[in-house]
């Protein structure tokens, strides 16, 4: 019977506690207000959020962290960024397929209905949370930290699971085929360098443009 190394278990239980909680917070919550982005309570919380969870990922990657949490250079930049327009090419046309059926983007109540220029600041600390330190901590957890324990599973496993895993880990229900869709390119994109910086940048500028395109159209 094969042994399962205890860095899996602990992180296994990790994202599932993780995704509990965020099922259970939104089946037993109240809908989020329509400008949460525009709130400073709401960058602050997601800050001690990220770093809550990034203490955790680093603790139990310790003290192999380089290796497990794939921080060294891609095999190739070029491949990366032909890879990367492909997912994100392929994200947008799913996500354009899915909005009538299931509508996910309203589903997470994060994305505003338009543009304050009154509450700017709030919105650029949300900007900045989102765009820049959530990528950063969701790659080193799921594309780094995760698919580095579950390759000894196999290249397509190690793939499958990290994309289901990311998606529950957001809560959702209508959104979800598109996070395991958007999970399972990140953990390809990972596979094929060998490195989760071009996962980290793909995802920064998926949830820029997301957010941009929220308050500007």
């Amino acid at each position: 019977m094969a042994v399962i190394p205890g860095r899996l278990v602990a992180w296994a239980s990790f994202v599932t506690a993780f995704a509990t909680l965020n099922y259970v917070g939104r089946f037993a919550g109240d809908e989020p207000p329509s400008d949460i982005l525009y709130r400073y309570g709401t960058a602050v919380f997601g800050l001690i959020q990220f770093l809550v969870v990034l203490g955790i990922v680093v603790a139990i990657a310790r003290p192999r962290m380089r290796e497990l949490l794939a921080l060294r250079r891609p095999s190739s930049w070029w491949l990366a960024v032909r890879i990367s327009a492909g997912i994100f090419v392929g994200i947008m046309i799913l996500g354009a397929v899915l909005e009538p059926l299931l509508n996910p983007g309203e589903e997470q109540g994060l994305l505003p209905e338009g543009w304050d220029s009154d509450r700017a600041g709030a919105f650029a600390a949300n900007f900045a949370v989102i765009a820049l330190l959530a990528p950063v901590v969701e790659e080193l957890t799921f594309r780094g930290l995760g698919f580095s324990l579950l390759r000894r599973f196999g290249r397509w496993i190690a793939i499958a699971v990290v994309a289901v895993a990311f998606g529950l880990a957001h809560g959702l229900v209508a959104g979800l085929p598109l996070l395991v869709a958007f999970g399972a390119g990140l953990a390809y994109l990972r596979s094929r360098t060998e490195s989760v910086y071009p996962a980290i940048a793909l995802h920064g500028i998926f949830n820029s443009v997301v957010l941009t395109l929220s308050v500007t159209m």
